[in-house]
Order: structure tokens, then C-alpha cells, then sequence
């Protein structure tokens, strides 16, 4: 085969090198990759392994439960009293149900209407702060983007400021504005400010003001005014990015705690979140299937946007202005 041959066709050139004489790769290389793998896989296990509990044993009826952890749900304080629980000597830890049992699922969804009460609770909270959170902060991402105001960087700064903070701190001045308005102790005091949460702000001012010039100023030559800019331009480009935020967003006030043990004294109004430390208190069966149902909105929210949550984040660190 010529030199000419061999620049043209490079992919049909094969290399008849001896098995002997072919390079292996280093035996440290090769401990090094089998530690690492045994690592990954052990903290893999040990992070699945609660989610991977709680939902198989979800399906065993209370007596199993009882038999399997008894010494762990309703073992006795010290000196036999009441009080602290203490594991036993012989817990059986289980994974699979020896019978598989429903009747968990059945009390929760159709005989004790309290758990269900919760978890739409939960959904009354979080839906509405998701989609008027992105609505406002669309509406601020636009303005900190396009209008170039002489405070504009001033009150942004203040954003970053805001969501840099803690929301143990910022929890004070909520509850004072709540109750001056007559909001405490009401849904509106845990909804209102989770719309004008800072959050959504500062990753869409992020991405809007990395959208190309040019393609704005194309539009505008075709007579495109500031809503069409902003409804066809802008909004559909940060599409990825408003599912990203939407995901966070809902997980955030899907598992929150702090803002209503502090703003409500009604207990009827409790979230999900806040009621599942006292299922415990009752059935073990009731308190692993509840979990089960706690954990399904945000496993099948991720499921079902996992995509548009790598391109929103992907896309925001591509799109050059």
C-alpha cells in the first residue's frame, strides 16, 4: 500500500501487532478503577437504600412489621418506661414481604381521608407558587434584561442579596408583614412570598440577557414590538430553563417545614410535609405507605422532565450574547 493510499484510506490500515507485544494497561490503573467503582457503588447503595426500604416495606402488613422491627417501633425508654425508643438486640432487617399486604394503601386513600387532606394541602400550596412564581419572574427577567434603567443593576444586586440569604432570616420580616396584613395564619402567608421569591429571578435574568443581540434586533426589524419580543422570542428560548426552575421550585415547597410550623397555628392547614413527623406516632404500616404517596409527585415530576432539566441547564451555559 503506497504513502497516497494510506492518507486516503486510514480507517482500512490495520495494525498486525503480536498479543504479546500489545500494550496492557497497568496493574495500579486497573486497582485504582476497581476501588473507585466499589466506592461509587457502596455510597450508591447507601443513598438508595432508605427510598428502596420504605417502599417495600410499605407492602407488609402491621403484624410483620411488628415481628421484623417491634424492638425498634415499641421497644421501651430506660428502666421500662415510656420515652425514648432503643433497638433491640435482634432486629430482622427485610426487604422483601414475606405477603405482600395492600391494606396500608386502602386505610390511607380510602378510609382515613386525614392523610389525603394533607397531601392536597400540599398541592394547594405548591401549585399556585410554582406558576406564579415563573410568571413574575418572567415578567422581571424581561425588565432586568431589555430596559436598561439607570437602577437596574442596584435592584438586581438587591435580589442576589436576597436570595444569598437564609430563609431563617428572612423569615422574621414575613411573619410581620403577614400579620400587619391580616395574612397569618392563613394559605396567603405561606403563597405570597413564595411567588416573589428571588430565586427564579436571578436564573432567568441569568440566561435572557445571554440570548443573542442579533436575533433581537432581527426582530425588531421585522416590526416585532416588546410584548411579541418577549412572547416569542424570549419566553419560547427559556423554555428549558422554566422547566428547570419549575422542578426546583416544586421540591423546594414540596418538603418545606420551617414556613408553616412559623406562619400557622392551624393545624388543618399543615402541608404533607409537616404532618408526616407524626404519622410515626400511629401504624408503622400507615406512616411507610404515606411516605410512598409523599415521595411519588416529585419522583414522577423529575421522571417526566429529567430532559428538560439537563437542557434548561445545559442551554443556559451555551447561549452566548
Amino acid at each position: 500500500m503506497t504513502a497516497e493510499s494510506m492518507r486516503k484510506y486510514p480507517s482500512d490500515i490495520k495494525l498486525n501487532i503480536p498479543a504479546h507485544k500489545r500494550k496492557k494497561p497497568r496493574a495500579s490503573r486497573v486497582i485504582f478503577i476497581i476501588l473507585a467503582m466499589a466506592i461509587l457503588l457502596t455510597f450508591a447503595f447507601l443513598f438508595l437504600f432508605p427510598t428502596v426500604f420504605t417502599f417495600t416495606n410499605s407492602f407488609m402488613s402491621q403484624t410483620e412489621i411488628s415481628a421484623n422491627y417491634g424492638k425498634i417501633f415499641t421497644g421501651l425508654g430506660v428502666s421500662g418506661g415510656g420515652g425514648r425508643v432503643y433497638i433491640g438486640d435482634k432486629v430482622n432487617l427485610q426487604l422483601i414481604p414475606d405477603r405482600v399486604s395492600f391494606s396500608q394503601y386502602a386505610t390511607v386513600l380510602f378510609k382515613s381521608p386525614a392523610y389525603l387532606e394533607k397531601f392536597w394541602s400540599s398541592v394547594i400550596y405548591v401549585v399556585p407558587i410554582v406558576l406564579f412564581q415563573l410568571a413574575v419572574a418572567a415578567g422581571a427577567s424581561y425588565s432586568f434584561a431589555r430596559v436598561p434603567t439607570k437602577f437596574r443593576s442596584i435592584v438586581f444586586f438587591a435580589y442576589i442579596i436576597l436570595m444569598l440569604m437564609p430563609y431563617q432570616v428572612t423569615l422574621v420580616p414575613n411573619y410581620l408583614v403577614s400579620d400587619k396584613l391580616g395574612l397569618l395564619d392563613t394559605r396567603w402567608a405561606i403563597i405570597l412570598p413564595g411567588i416573589f421569591s428571588p430565586f427564579s429571578v436571578f436564573i432567568l435574568t441569568k440566561f435572557m440577557r445571554r440570548i443573542p443581540s442579533a436575533m433581537v434586533e432581527a426582530a425588531q426589524l421585522d416590526g416585532a414590538n416588546e410584548w411579541a419580543l418577549f412572547t416569542r422570542i424570549y419566553l419560547p428560548l427559556a423554555r428549558p430553563t422554566l422547566y428547570s426552575v419549575a422542578i426546583l421550585v416544586f421540591i423546594d415547597y414540596w418538603n418545606m417545614v420551617e414556613q408553616p410550623l412559623i406562619l400557622l397555628k392551624n393545624e388543618a392547614l399543615y402541608p404533607l410535609s409537616v404532618f408526616l413527623s407524626r404519622i410515626n406516632e400511629g401504624d408503622t404500616g400507615i406512616a411507610l405507605a404515606i411516605a410512598v404517596i409523599y415521595m411519588v409527585p416529585p419522583v414522577l415530576l423529575f421522571l417526566y422532565s429529567e430532559d428538560y432539566l439537563i437542557d434548561g441547564i445545559a442551554y443556559s451555559a451555551s447561549v452566548k450574547g
